[in-house]
């Protein structure tokens, strides 16, 4: 009488010692793919044609706030259209919210370049009133600048 393999033996299979990545690698890159054309969109609500610089970027601690002037002319604080003659008085709500160290908050200024200067400086004047002295003018980095 011959003794059949127990089942135990015939189950049983050696364990698999490497990894398939390609897998893993194809969902990396599909979220690389996503994060890059998604990021941009974050960025800015309002959209403007900034004017180049060879200025540094600034090193921020909290969410500033942005003021944004299209070249339209409209103005927007944040992402909200605002009347020329609403301006002052959002401005002092925002002041009034003094930052933990006691300083106004941070003001990021966004103005199309094709605006007349004047029209620009009218809205850093208003800032200036309302005691908002933290302002950054923001534009791109010029061609050729690193």
């Amino acid at each position: 009488m011959a003794m059949l393999p127990s089942r135990s033996a015939r189950g049983r299979r050696a364990p698999m010692a490497e990894i398939n990545v390609t897998p893993l690698v194809d969902v990396m890159l599909v979220l690389l793919i996503i994060f890059m054309v998604t990021a941009p969109l974050l960025t800015a609500g309002v959209p403007v044609n900034l004017p180049d610089s060879r200025a540094k970027p600034l090193d921020q601690d909290a969410k500033p706030t942005q003021i944004s002037i299209d070249e339209q002319g409209r103005l927007f604080v944040d992402k909200d259209e605002v009347a020329d003659d609403a301006l002052p008085a959002r401005l002092e709500a925002l002041a009034a919210k003094a930052g933990p160290d006691g300083q106004p908050p941070q003001v990021f200024l966004r103005a199309d370049r094709t605006l007349p200067y004047e029209r620009v400086m009218r809205v850093m004047g208003e800032l200036n009133r309302a005691g908002l002295n933290r302002v950054a003018l923001l534009t791109t980095e010029a061609p050729g600048a690193r």
